[in-house]
């Protein structure tokens, strides 16, 4: 299929507004679950680091299911673009987007710096987590 691979531009405003979305969920999740830098018990979702791990997971499970099973994240809906698994065009299901998110530590590094690198420089603008997954981002 021909797919229009050259949403660069749409992949960073969404990054962006994605981040925002996160920050948005984790400060509920943090009020919610009552997480904070200065508490001093050590337990399973604050983990004595004000909740990181908990957000940690709630920043995979956003990118993990939206993504999976809709093809797009909210910054994703907003600029019109959407991930799809490169042989069948559909929304790449979890085990792609798992891949693809797990992939962002490494893409995120130097603030996406390096992901926006590897896209600029690929034939198929794809990251290194669609490369991966065999995934595109396309315009809807």
């Amino acid at each position: 299929m021909n797919y229009d691979v050259k949403v660069t531009g749409r992949r960073i405003v969404a990054t962006i507004i994605d981040s925002f979305v996160l920050s948005a969920i984790g400060g509920v999740v943090s009020s919610v679950l009552n997480l904070s830098p200065d508490r001093k018990e050590l337990d399973l979702t604050s983990l004595a680091s004000g909740g990181s791990f908990a957000l940690f997971v709630v920043a995979v499970l956003y990118y993990t299911i939206l993504e999976g099973i809709l093809g797009r994240t909210i910054g994703k809906m907003v600029t019109g673009i959407r991930v799809v698994s490169e042989e069948t065009g559909a929304a790449p299901g979890l085990l792609k987007a798992l891949i693809r998110t797990v992939l962002r530590i490494i893409d995120a590094f130097f603030g996406y710096l390096l992901a926006l690198i590897i896209v600029i420089n690929s034939d198929r603008r794809r990251r290194l987590g669609d490369m991966a997954a065999k995934t595109l981002v396309v315009r809807v």
